[in-house]
């Protein structure tokens, strides 16, 4: 097929981040550029995720602040009982998400992006199937075609969801009813924010985690202190090592809980509502990826860190996939930053993505924040490549403006190499940890060392000294190491 016999240079299926930004960079390079959506503009992180969570979490976070008479008394402030109204917060994250919607389509309108609405799938290379919301049926034709169709909420076998006393995500930020007792099951990123949502709005929490600790896939360092205030200091029965086995909706709503390793059968519990808040699963079915031999695993399509959709461990020419259904970091960031290089890609500029220096944050108060290895993951580096893995740890009790705002309780543990002192990873449990992880993660992109990140100036009175502090302390550890290797040579 020749070069002007294409309907379209670009077709992108998928409106959320990762299609968003893949097809205004195409655009606005001159590609001529459709997108593709079947829901509402902006994805999940939009419409159902990022975007209405974080504004119930700044409505509730307001409402517990007020409501914190010891926290207020250390300032001398005697505040008046708190009221809020539940509707209102939640109208406050609906006209967010309108908001943010129309812009997104607006922008995506300016740089002149076709927007079709309804299913689209892949009817073999370069060709796209698209089924109208009218129930129309066209084909049509690009040179390159991106997949972006993002994921849904993961309902584990055994949970029966209605909407209404049982649901995910999707349904719990549109905050329709505040239930006096909510179980959570999971207690990731998804599960703590919506703690916090719910224990700042009066409601009883008990959080499920089916495995061995609560917060597994946070540092353990920095779950011991977050878990103590996140969850041991709010009004909330967190379970760890146990399943939720069955969950029926209804008044009450029946849960089954069972001992994760035995499978038997250990309490159960009746409840007013239940979130399930165990993961997101890949929307890849409906893709019909088999037109052109792709086996997906697990439902997520497999990609090179040029975006390039493989088959049998090989690219496919001209099919990319970004976001969240490639399962590589379910993160909207990620899918933007993967949007953008894979249309530079199909310009023949050679990128790839270095998924190391992305951050990730959790938007409980205080937040919690992450960018580069694990601890260890950093260790088992360590190990491989032979050098000694340095760690330190910066506290916010030692910090003027933590101290200032009576927020003191907050850790900072970075992780740097030993041998040339670049910085590996840092972990973050504290007042602002979204927006303070960020200089690391710019450190981690540039492979930066702790000898040159610790004579740069911060600030003061900020937060931003936690780093400057941690940097300094593995400035001298390396410094140290550098003067035992000389010496042992």
């Amino acid at each position: 097929m020749s070069e002007a016999s294409f309907d379209f240079d670009v077709i992108v299926i998928g409106a959320g981040y990762g299609g968003f930004d893949a097809a205004k960079h195409a655009a606005d390079d001159g590609l001529k550029v459709a997108i593709v959506e079947s829901g509402e503009m902006g994805g999940t992180c939009v419409n159902r995720g990022c975007v209405p969570s974080k504004a119930l979490l700044a409505a509730s976070g307001r409402v517990r602040e007020l409501a914190d008479a010891e926290h207020l008394s250390g300032f001398g402030i005697h505040a008046a009982p708190v009221r809020f109204e539940r509707q209102k917060i939640a109208d406050h994250a609906n006209q967010l998400v309108a908001t943010i919607r129309s812009n997104l389509t607006k922008t995506l309108q300016r740089a002149g992006v076709t927007i079709l609405r309804g299913h689209g799938r892949l009817e073999g290379s370069q060709r796209i199937g698209l089924r109208e919301k009218s129930g129309v049926d066209r084909l049509l034709t690009a040179r390159d075609v991106i997949l972006a169709t993002g994921s849904d909420p993961f309902v584990p076998p055994g949970i029966e969801t209605d909407g209404r006393t049982v649901f995910t995500s999707d349904e719990a930020v549109n905050l329709e009813w505040l239930p006096r007792w909510i179980a959570i099951i999971g207690s990731g990123y998804i599960g703590l924010e919506f703690a916090d949502v719910y224990t700042a709005l009066g409601c009883e929490v008990t959080m499920i985690e089916a495995l061995d600790r609560v917060m597994p896939t946070f540092d353990p360092d920095i779950t011991k202190m977050a878990a103590r205030h996140l969850i041991e200091g709010r009004d909330i029965d967190a379970r760890a090592g146990v399943l939720a086995s069955k969950v029926i909706p209804g008044c009450p709503v029946r849960i089954e809980l069972a001992e994760m390793k035995s499978r038997e059968l250990v309490d159960s519990l009746e409840v007013d509502a239940v979130l399930v808040a165990t993961g997101r699963v890949p929307s890849s079915k409906g893709l019909n990826l088999e037109s052109v031999g792709v086996e997906t695993n697990r439902g997520f399509v497999p990609i090179d860190d040029s975006m390039r959709v493989l088959v049998n461990g090989k690219p496919l020419p001209h099919l990319w996939a970004v976001g969240d259904v490639t399962g590589k970091l379910m993160l909207a960031h990620t899918a933007a930053a993967q949007g953008t290089l894979a249309v530079d890609n199909i310009q023949g500029h050679s990128r790839t993505i270095d998924y190391r220096s992305i951050p990730a944050a959790t938007f409980t108060h205080p937040e919690i924040s992450s960018v580069g290895l694990s601890e260890a993951d950093a260790k088992d580096l360590a190990a491989k490549d032979g050098f000694e893995l340095g760690s330190v740890r910066s506290y916010f009790k030692a910090n003027s403006k933590a101290l200032a705002e009576l927020e003191s309780d907050g850790l900072m543990k970075l992780l740097f190499r030993k041998d040339n002192g670049e910085v590996l990873g840092a972990h973050i449990y504290g007042l602002h940890a979204a927006d303070l992880i960020q200089e690391v993660a710019n450190a981690v992109a540039r492979r930066q060392s702790v000898a040159q990140l610790a004579t740069e100036v911060h600030t003061h009175p900020t937060l931003s000294e936690v780093v400057e502090v941690a940097y300094k302390q593995a400035a001298k550890q390396l410094a140290k190491a550098v003067v035992a290797s000389a010496s042992a040579s």
